[in-house]
């Protein structure tokens, strides 16, 4: 085993003021409004960006979306904010040519000879090693960072995230459709997405240098060029010095994407002073997984396995608790009000208002004209 750490694991100098801190990235859709299909655009959207979106908007795989990327924020609410603000200059700018966006997990009625990979390195690089899995619908998701002053903090918040992780993708799956009809998931998504190797929930590391060779021994062995080719549920972003939760659906209003954030960065702080989860559970690892594919069955309705008990529990016998743990957590991230909204995300889950929106007649056009409507930053959209 090496000793030297690589230049890629080297960990931002923070101090224990700097933990906590905010980076949220939503990839979302672009769309040709009538036919609300997707649109393959995404060379034409970034050569009309202006010098103040370049830095916020980056291509994806697929040539139909774009990721939204936050700059760092101490709280939720000025991350939610500035998502706003992008939200806002990029419907602008795809005005102008004739599109606009749209945010969830799935587009829900593409079809794969339909897409497109977008031109650059990195994404031809996924294509050539992807194949035709590369050539699938696009699928879109949140992404939320949240920083630690040291790795030794990261890997061990990263760890016991790893039991938060199904009843964070329960609370936002939104995802419902694919090619044209109701799958009968809460989150096709997260299926779709599982065709890619190196995804899912990790197994734990019992330190940072474990964490290190076994990422390292794949780059240096010719599995993917970089740690940034690791689409695991939760990693850590050693150049950001933070642990990344990217198991969520993309959601349709600022609203719930700042419930959702408010959540993991409560969770993140709770886990790194407490210790809350269960050491049965995160030991689990294929309760965790089964757990994991019953979040994205049945999103807020599922019943997961408790381990420690052995029997099943409602998504939403869990939720109250654990809200109850991370209120003190919230009230020191200055976080209350986003993360009552969190109940909003059981009340009227993500899944189910779609196929509400599309109605007895399944019109999915109809669906998606509402979720473009969604995206447009009303001020209302950040508190519901």
């Amino acid at each position: 085993m090496r000793t030297a750490s690589p230049a890629w694991a080297q960990w931002p100098d923070r101090s224990e003021d700097d933990a906590y801190t905010l980076g949220v990235e939503e990839e979302v859709m672009l769309l040709y409004p009538g036919s609300w299909s997707l649109a393959q655009a995404v060379e034409q959207v970034l050569q009309r960006l202006p010098d103040d979106l370049r830095k916020h908007v980056f291509s994806e795989t697929h040539s139909s979306a774009v990721e939204i990327t936050s700059g760092v924020h101490q709280n939720v609410g000025d991350a939610v904010a500035e998502l706003g603000l992008l939200r806002g200059k990029l419907h602008g700018v795809l005005s102008e040519i004739g599109l606009t966006a749209a945010s969830s997990g799935t587009h829900p009625f593409a079809f794969w000879h339909d897409m497109r990979v977008s031109g650059a390195n990195r994404h031809q690089e996924v294509y050539g090693s992807m194949r035709a899995l590369a050539r699938r619908e696009p699928t879109f998701a949140l992404h939320v960072h949240v920083g630690l002053a040291n790795p030794v903090s990261a890997v061990a918040a990263a760890n016991q995230m790893r039991a938060h992780l199904p009843l964070l993708l329960a609370l936002s799956a939104n995802s419902p459709f694919w090619q044209g009809r109701d799958t009968g998931l809460a989150s096709a998504r997260t299926p779709l997405f599982q065709a890619f190797p190196r995804v899912g929930i990790p197994r734990a590391f019992e330190s940072y240098a474990e964490y290190v060779e076994t990422v390292d021994l794949l780059i240096r062995g010719g599995a993917f060029p970089d740690h940034t080719f690791l689409w695991w549920d939760v990693r850590l972003q050693p150049r950001f010095g933070t642990v990344e939760v990217r198991i969520m659906d993309a959601q349709a209003t600022l609203g719930q994407t700042a419930a959702l954030v408010a959540l993991i960065q409560c969770l993140v702080r709770l886990e790194a002073l407490e210790g809350y989860a269960s050491s049965t559970m995160l030991r689990a690892q294929e309760v965790l997984d089964e757990n994991r594919f019953l979040a994205a069955r049945d999103g807020v309705d599922a019943e997961f396995i408790d381990p420690d008990r052995e029997c099943r529990v409602p998504v939403r016998d869990l939720l109250d608790p654990l809200l109850e743990a991370c209120m003190p957590h919230a009230e020191a991230l200055g976080c209350v009000g986003e993360l009552d909204l969190v109940r909003r995300l059981v009340e009227e889950p993500g899944a189910e208002r779609q196929r509400r929106l599309a109605g007895e007649d399944d019109d999915q056009r109809r669906l998606v004209a509402a979720l473009a409507g969604d995206f447009t930053p009303y001020p209302a959209h950040v508190s519901g």
